[in-house]
């Protein structure tokens, strides 16, 4: 039974009578379709102790309308709004909003190679069920969570760190965060408090996203050209003044997929010391790694300089928890703790314990382990496809889950992306990744959602659609 919320004001210094008063104000609200059938009205002891009134000026208004049509009573079932037939057509109907129109798809399935997509087998995980109902289990919680997450989550994450990165970090380092983007529009915002508008390096081309929301949050974002495998110290010292922070992503540069020698890596953090620049390392996929062995995260070699490692179960997971971490240490990593205190946690305290039991329980270390022999055979299927064809040049399949494959000349990247999902196939063109620098002619494909056979079908659609512009072999690639 739906009881009405009556809005209802009274002029205790006006001549009108209270009843009639509340008479006039139920009979507009009837009328102009505020209220209706079959809405129940208040009882008239409850809408009196709400109006201050006693409860004869309540009987008396509902007295007037049921004798006017507009209310019928039912004793102790209450008065409810019941518009007599030939009265009908005096009140107005309720203005509608009508839904929104989907956008227009193409006319069959679309195969999504879009990057940064895992499977999602987690959610097919009985580890993972098991996980959430034993969260659901726990006691009651009538506190918010921890503004810098739940104590068993960031355990979860250290224990998870050593094993997976080889990184030996204390729980009191790391904070939950709702993944990359809030990762960095915390930090940014942190820097705010030394700098009205901190500026913040990023490779170019890189990843766009970050570029978006650290300009958001009210950094200066310059851009620093890179090759495949990410910046070079030498590129740095001729930076007058240095930069606030700097972002890279040195495991598997984005989108170009190469990595950073330990070399490189310990000339950044001896030039991030010297100039008092907080390096933020984007770790986002280095579960991944499908050949080389992996190298240490540049959190863990030693240095004076400050890094923040910047990581996320979108990959290894899901992009919809939206929940990451962040390894911060330092008087940086003080202020960082700061903020996120002041600014309170966005990931709430059911999924931060789901995640603890499932990293505890084993479970995220069985479902990578899976995840990356499926990940692999994918990997093979995109070589098997590509590697034959001398017109295209595949890239950053060492790690992750996306591939660079660039184009020969006659086929426009955009043209191609275009007319492959009019064919049913969704792939990005590596030119949104480039901020100012002279963008190459490929695409970037991401192949970890797709099933084995969407995968297989997609890539023949796009070598097919490749051939009608440049039959294989008709031209090399410039």
């Amino acid at each position: 039974m739906a009881v009405a919320e009556l809005p209802l004001t009274l002029d205790r210094n006006s001549p009108t009578p209270l009843a009639a008063q509340v008479a006039a104000q139920l009979r507009r609200a009837i009328l102009e379709g505020t209220v209706r059938p079959p809405h129940h009205l208040p009882s008239s002891r409850r809408l009196a102790a709400d109006l201050g009134v006693s409860r004869g000026v309540v009987v008396r208004a509902y007295e007037q309308l049921t004798g006017e049509g507009y209310l019928e009573s039912h004793g102790a079932a209450g008065t409810r709004v019941a518009v007599r037939a030939d009265m009908r057509a005096d009140v107005r109907a309720p203005v509608r909003t009508a839904p929104p129109r989907p956008r227009a798809e193409p006319p069959r399935p679309v195969i999504d190679l879009t990057p940064g997509r895992p499977s999602d087998t987690p959610f097919q995980d009985r580890s993972w069920r098991t996980a959430w109902r034993e969260a659901l289990a726990e006691p009651g919680h009538v506190d918010l969570p921890p503004a810098l997450g739940t104590p068993r989550l960031r355990a979860a994450i250290a224990g998870h760190l050593v094993t997976a990165r080889g990184l030996a970090v204390d729980a009191e380092d790391i904070l939950v965060t709702a993944g990359t983007s809030d990762a960095l529009q915390l930090i940014a915002t942190a820097l705010r408090t030394r700098s009205p508008a901190p500026r913040v390096l990023v490779e170019d081309p890189g990843y766009p996203t970050a570029r978006r929301v650290l300009a958001a949050a009210g950094a200066r974002v310059q851009t620093l050209p890179v090759g495949p495998d990410g910046l070079r110290a030498a590129q740095l010292t001729s930076l007058d003044p240095a930069p606030d922070a700097v972002l890279i992503t040195p495991s598997h540069q984005y989108p170009l997929g190469g990595r950073m020698p330990v070399q490189e890596r310990l000339a950044l953090l001896e030039w991030a010391a010297e100039h008092r620049v907080l390096l933020l390392e984007d770790d986002y996929d280095s579960e991944f790694r499908h050949r080389r062995m992996p190298l240490p995260a540049t959190a863990s070699l030693p240095s004076q300089a400050e890094v923040a490692l910047l990581g996320s179960f979108s990959k290894t997971l899901s992009p919809w928890l939206r929940c990451g971490y962040l390894v911060v240490r330092g008087a940086s990593g003080h202020l960082v703790k700061e903020t996120r205190t002041s600014l309170d946690t966005p990931v709430c305290g059911v999924l931060q314990s789901a995640l603890a039991h499932y990293i505890d329980d084993g479970g995220l270390a069985r479902h990578t382990a899976r995840a990356r022999r499926g990940y692999a055979h994918r990997r093979a299927l995109l070589l098997d496809r590509l590697t034959d064809r001398p017109d295209l040049e595949i890239d950053a399949l060492e790690e992750g889950l996306h591939a660079v494959v660039r184009l020969p000349a006659p086929v426009d990247a955009e043209d191609l992306a275009a007319r492959a999902l009019a064919h049913g196939v969704r792939v990005v063109p590596l030119a949104p990744y480039y901020a100012h620098q002279p963008p190459e002619n490929g695409l970037v494909i991401g192949y970890g959602a797709p099933t084995d056979l969407q995968l297989t079908r997609a890539l023949d659609i796009l070598l097919q659609l490749i051939d009608t512009t440049v039959p294989p072999g008709g031209q090399d690639r410039t």
